[in-house]
C-alpha cells in the first residue's frame, strides 16, 4: 500500500497561523471585558471593611479629655473598675485630700479605691466649673466636685477641687496625676442680729 504524505506549501502554513493568532486574539477581547466586568461585580457586592477613623468625626482634645472626665467619674461612682482603669495609666500617681503619702501606679491605687469604695452606698460626685488646657500631647484640667452619698451607714457629704494632668498615649488621653483636696466647710452663718429695743414713749401729760 502506497502511502502519501501531502507537503503544504509555505503560504498554506503562515495563512493557517495568522487565522490561529487572530482566533486568540478574539478570545481574549472578548474575555478580558467579561473577567473585568465579573470583577467589578464582585468587589461591588462585597462590602468595604469599615474603617474605625472614617465612622465618626473625632471630637478636639478638649472635649476628648471632657469627656473622658465624666466617663472616669461615673465609673468611679458606680464601682466599675475596668473603666476606671480604661482613663488611669498604669504608671499613674495619686495625692489624696488626707495626710497620707501619694499613691504610686494604677494596682496601689485600686486597692485604696475598693478599701474605700466598699464602705460607701447611693454615692453621687457632681463635676462643675472644669478648666481644660492642652499643649501638645500633655494637657491638664481642674474642676471643683460634690459627694454625697452613705459612707459607714451615715449619710456624707464634702466638697472639694481636683486637678488632673493627662497625657496623649496611643492617641487616647489617660491621667497620669490627679491631686485631690478637700475643701474647707464654710463656716456657718451668724443669725441676724435682733433690732434694739426702741425707746419708751414718755407718758402722756
Amino acid at each position: 500500500m502506497k502511502k502519501y504524505f501531502v507537503i503544504c506549501p509555505p503560504a498554506r502554513i503562515f495563512q493557517t497561523t495568522v487565522l490561529f493568532l487572530f482566533a486568540v486574539a478574539l478570545f481574549l477581547a472578548f474575555a478580558s471585558p467579561a473577567a473585568a466586568q465579573k470583577e467589578k461585580k464582585k468587589k461591588k457586592d462585597t462590602p468595604a471593611p469599615a474603617d474605625a477613623s472614617n465612622m465618626m468625626i473625632p471630637l478636639p482634645d478638649e472635649q476628648q479629655i471632657d469627656y473622658m472626665l465624666s466617663e472616669m467619674l461615673g465609673a468611679w461612682q458606680i464601682g466599675d473598675i475596668e473603666k476606671l482603669h480604661k482613663d488611669y495609666a498604669d504608671d499613674v500617681s495619686i495625692v489624696n485630700g488626707s495626710w497620707a503619702p501619694p499613691i504610686l501606679g494604677w494596682t496601689n491605687y485600686l486597692a485604696v479605691y475598693q478599701e474605700q469604695r466598699a464602705r460607701m452606698k447611693q454615692v453621687r460626685m457632681d463635676r462643675s466649673n472644669t478648666y481644660i488646657k492642652v499643649s501638645g500631647t500633655v494637657a491638664w484640667a481642674c474642676y471643683q466636685w460634690d459627694f454625697a452619698g452613705v459612707v459607714d451607714g451615715q449619710p456624707s457629704a464634702s466638697q472639694g477641687h481636683t486637678t488632673v494632668v493627662l497625657e496623649k498615649r496611643s492617641n487616647r488621653w489617660v491621667i497620669v496625676h490627679n491631686h485631690t483636696s478637700l475643701a474647707s466647710a464654710p463656716p456657718p452663718a451668724a443669725p441676724p442680729a435682733k433690732p434694739a429695743d426702741a425707746p419708751a414713749k414718755p407718758a402722756a401729760p
